[in-house]
């Protein structure tokens, strides 16, 4: 029989008592734990966050310093704009470009040019002429002539205004391939506001709630500080702490006081909270690398992104097969931007980069560099001809955006990754490649190859030879006669410019392209002007013709410099032919027109070169009033094939209609010379007549004439 004895009854009591105050001291011990702990996840979630808000104003900060700074760098690393910027149309391009966009543009309030000898050029803030000395303060002035050296990134700086705190960003203007020629180069200056809508939109992009732009800082708020050129505090942005640890204890303290389940699933609640919160923070840090190191338009890569990439993929080069970078430019984009907008331009990136990101199976990352430039990361054994056909297959159909139809064709440059070749080398050799693609014609893909490098040192030790030659004069005329088809009399030399350097005679095909591309176009033509005219002004009765290209009539000093050499020579102006082709009509026919108009006005003729070589039209001829037409080469060789000769005839009959003289060029027999002269040529010019030859040749053959006509 079972019996409890009182030691038994104690025992129980004891152990009762015992295993209470263990329970009681766990629990207290697991209380004062969980207030520990609840207490410092508090103070950590609540820091973490301030933390994260703080680096995220700062990040804000920094982004719209680098999204006006590359908006400048876009804008002032620009050929166009160098040329323009020191022409005399200087002030109306820089309105037509950046002054009249400030309006309504979202990236900049305000653009600013000033000139390489501080001189403002223009300057617009929403579409409105201002003055920026005033409104930015003499800091302006230090800013601009830190960031007029050539070769250099933007200057950026937060600066007072009396409409508040603006960022403001100044680069030089110079070329984007090639050296700028010279030390100190106008400035553009764009500059944004931060009003408060782009505070709001700060706010809102980074959970930065009630966000403010205030002059002093506010101890009880957290805050970021802005910061002038040289280190002077403008303005702060404030705004509370959103202390989320805080507001999770507030939900859950309710339970806290509750019995040991309650206080279970607090402390479950505790690490659901703690885990929500540390995905939340790692969600905020995912999407600030995903920004820092992709394109917001895009969606791919950046150009960070796209170095990171090649950086982490190098090491893996030879697993799954060689790497090659492709650079990928658009041809004809900007002309989009310019018919349809940037809203459209925008869609069309939008769709070529999805296009081309999926374009061929191999393709393992694209990128877009800025503008209308991508990169495409290639990991595998395809052949650049199976991926320059994936790439233009994506732009051999028009695109259709909101009912229009619109065209683009591509050129790719492409490097691949070699052992020991850095990114940013894989990169500019891609981009090399690019270059002589786009010069080769567009659409098509160029390998780069060591001789890329190559050709382009020879191209600037030329570029500096040519530049040599015109000062000392080696590039000289050689003259070509120009006689009547009907007499055989020499009526007039054509001037061809002839450069025999100390290494022997460099082509005209190599170096006048050089010279248009360098910009020494105009010193090459004055030279070969003043020459001409100064050897031709002993040929009594002997008209010139002289080549101008269409960057030589396009510039407005063109003109007064023709009649000033004319003066100078002291050459009778009808007896000199300018000679244009018609490129120039179709690329600035206003500017084409002005120089023509003037020129013609003294006597100077005109004849349009190459006709029938071309898409040159009859309202061309009369609109522009040419004193004769020069018929290509291409149309007299053609008479050698036996099919020739009724274009032949129909284009002098055209001529002849309109009463213009027609001269043929490239006769070198005379089955061709009668065939021009039944036509009705009246001037004949080529090897059958004569090869260019010196002045002094041009002198005795005259001086023959006349005594055996004598």
């Amino acid at each position: 029989m079972f019996s409890y004895s009182p030691s038994d009854s104690r025992r129980h009591v004891a152990s009762v008592i015992s295993t209470t105050a263990v329970f009681v001291l766990i629990a207290l011990v697991l209380a004062g734990l969980m207030t520990q702990v609840i207490s410092t996840m508090t103070s950590n979630a609540n820091t973490i966050d301030d933390r994260r808000a703080v680096r995220a104003a700062e990040s804000a900060l920094e982004d719209i310093k680098a999204r006006i700074s590359s908006t400048v760098r876009d804008n002032s690393v620009w050929d166009d704009a160098y040329a323009a910027i020191s022409s005399e149309d200087a002030a109306t391009w820089s309105f037509d470009n950046w002054g009249k966009t400030s309006e309504d543009y979202p990236l900049y309030d305000g653009a600013v040019v000033i000139g390489r000898q501080g001189e403002i050029i223009s300057a617009y803030a929403k579409g409105k002429i201002f003055d920026p000395h005033a409104y930015f303060g003499p800091s302006f002035a230090a800013q601009v002539k830190s960031a007029a050296k050539p070769q250099q990134d933007p200057s950026i700086s937060f600066v007072k205004t009396p409409d508040g705190i603006a960022v403001v960003a100044s680069g030089a203007v110079q070329p984007f391939m090639g050296k700028a020629k010279e030390d100190s180069l106008s400035v553009l200056t764009f500059y944004k506001l931060l009003t408060p809508a782009v505070i709001a939109e700060i706010a809102a992009q980074h959970q930065l709630t009630e966000l403010r732009l205030e002059e002093t800082v506010r101890p009880d708020l957290l805050h970021a500080v802005l910061k002038d050129g040289i280190g002077n505090t403008l303005a702060y942005l404030n705004w509370p702490s959103q202390s989320p640890g805080t507001q999770v204890l507030e939900q859950v303290y309710p339970y806290i006081v509750a019995a040991v389940l309650v206080l279970a699933l607090f402390l479950v609640g505790v690490l659901l909270a703690g885990t929500a919160e540390a995905s939340r923070l790692r969600g905020f840090a995912t999407r600030a690398r995903f920004e820092a190191t992709h394109d917001s338009l895009s969606g791919l890569l950046n150009r960070s992104g796209l170095l990171d990439f090649l950086d982490q993929a190098s090491a893996q080069i030879g697993a799954s097969g060689p790497l090659t970078l492709h650079l990928v430019d658009l041809d004809g984009f900007k002309s989009v931007n310019d018919a349809w907008g940037h809203a459209v331009g925008d869609d069309l990136i939008r769709i070529v980069a999805k296009a081309l990101a999926t374009c061929h199976e191999e393709i393992v990352a694209a990128a877009r560099l800025g503008g209308d430039e991508f990169a495409l990361i290639q990991v595998g054994g395809a052949t650049p001809r199976q991926i320059e056909h994936a790439v233009l297959s994506v732009f051999a159909a028009a695109f259709k955006i909101g009912g229009r139809t619109i065209e683009v064709g591509a050129s790719i440059g492409s490097a691949s990754h070699e052992q020991l070749v850095a990114s940013l080398e894989l990169l500019r050799r891609a981009d090399i490649a690019l270059y002589r693609a786009k010069e080769n014609g567009k659409g098509q893909l160029v390998k780069y190859d060591p001789e890329l490098d190559r050709d382009r040192l020879r191209v600037a030790e030329l570029e500096k030879e040519l530049r040599d030659a015109l000062a000392s004069g080696e590039v000289q005329p050689a003259f070509q006669p120009l006689v009547s088809a009907t007499t055989g009399r020499i009526t007039g030399v054509e001037a061809l410019a002839r450069w025999r350097s100390k290494n022997g005679p460099v082509s005209p095909e190599v170096f006048i392209p050089l010279a248009e591309k360098s910009g020494l176009i105009d010193a090459l033509g004055a030279a070969i002007l003043k020459a001409s005219l100064l050897e031709a002004r002993a040929w009594p009765g002997i008209n010139l013709s002289v080549n101008v290209s269409p960057i030589q009539l396009c510039n407005p000093d063109f003109a007064p410099f023709v009649i000033s050499t004319l003066n100078e020579a002291g050459f009778y102006p009808r007896r000199l032919t300018l000679e244009i082709t018609e490129g120039v009509l179709m690329s600035n026919p206003d500017q084409a027109r002005r120089a023509m108009d003037a020129l013609k006005a003294i006597g100077v003729g005109f004849a349009l070169d190459d006709f029938g070589c071309g898409y040159a039209s009859i309202g061309a001829l009369r609109q522009f009033g040419f004193d004769r037409m020069k018929v290509d080469r291409s149309l007299v060789w053609a008479l050698e094939e036996g099919q020739g000769e009724g274009i032949l005839n129909a284009t002098i009959a055209l001529a002849t209609a309109l009463g213009i003289p027609v001269t043929a060029e490239g006769v070198e027999n005379p089955y061709q010379a009668g065939v021009l002269t039944r036509a009705g040529c009246d001037l004949l010019q080529g090897y059958l007549i004569g090869k260019p030859v010196s002045a002094d040749e041009i002198t005795r053959a005259l001086v023959e004439k006349a005594a055996a006509t004598a």
